[in-house]
Formats: structure tokens, sequence, C-alpha cells
């Protein structure tokens, strides 16, 4: 279990050192280890993890898809929000508050779903896996920029 541990953090950290040098692959990679943590981490047995994936990889998908348009409208338009009249700042924020809702309802059809996949008590280890996983990521590209 410790070597696993071990392993699964060297391939976090070389995950993060080529981060930004192909997204791709690298996007790829990211994605494989997360299954693997998020296998260990909740304990799915294999029937589990046959009902398991295909519930959470489609609800990545959407999550992905909502992020797609959060930059697609966000990105040029708030990054500059001191150029934008009050009409445009309140529709860009009515737009923010639009996909916020989605994905807040998208995320509790997801619980609601992963709970006729899982015990109540893995979809608990699910969320934290899921954050232990982006604070792991994070502080792998933060070391890599040398920032921490």
């Amino acid at each position: 279990m410790n070597m696993n541990k071990n392993i699964l953090f060297l391939a976090l950290f070389l995950g993060g050192l080529f981060w930004s040098q192909a997204q791709g692959p690298v996007r790829e990679r990211i994605k494989t280890l997360k299954v693997a943590f998020i296998t260990e981490r909740v304990g799915l047995t294999s029937k589990e993890a046959q009902e398991f994936w295909p519930v959470y990889n489609e609800h990545e998908e959407q999550l992905e898809s909502i992020r797609q348009r959060e930059r697609a409208e966000f990105g040029s338009r708030a990054s500059s929000p001191q150029s934008l009249s009050d009409a445009e700042s309140a529709a860009l924020l009515d737009e923010l508050i639009a996909l916020e809702s989605e994905k807040h309802q998208m995320n509790q059809d997801f619980i609601a779903r992963m709970r006729k996949v899982i015990p109540p008590r893995k979809v608990l280890l699910l969320i934290q896996a899921e954050e232990d996983f982006k604070k792991r990521l994070l502080q792998q590209f933060r070391k890599r920029q040398g920032g921490g």
C-alpha cells in the first residue's frame, strides 16, 4: 500500500513536469493517474467499478463542456472588466450565475446517481479523493513552477 502511494506520487510529479509541454498526452496521463488515485482511495470493487466509471466519466465530460463554455464566454471579457460597460458586466454576471447554477445542479444529480452505484460512505470518499487529487496536482505544478 505504501509503495503504491510512492509510485502514485512519483507519477503525479512526472505528470506535473510535462503539464505545459504537451497538453493532449499530459491531460490523458493525468486522467489515468486520477483513475488510479480514485480507485485506490474509494476502494472500488470490480463490480462497483463497472457501474461507477461510466457514470463518473459522463459527469466529467459534462463538467468539461461547462468549463469550455466558461472559457469561451469569460476568457477575454472577464480578463479586462474595466473595459466593460455596466450593462455588459451585468450580462456577464448573469451568464456566470447561470453556469454556476447548471454546475450545481449537475453535481447534485451526480451525487444522487452515485448513491445508487456505490455506498454513501464511498461517495464521500470519492468527493474527498477528488479534492486530494486536485491539491496534489496543484502542489506538483507549483513545485515545477518554483513557487512552493
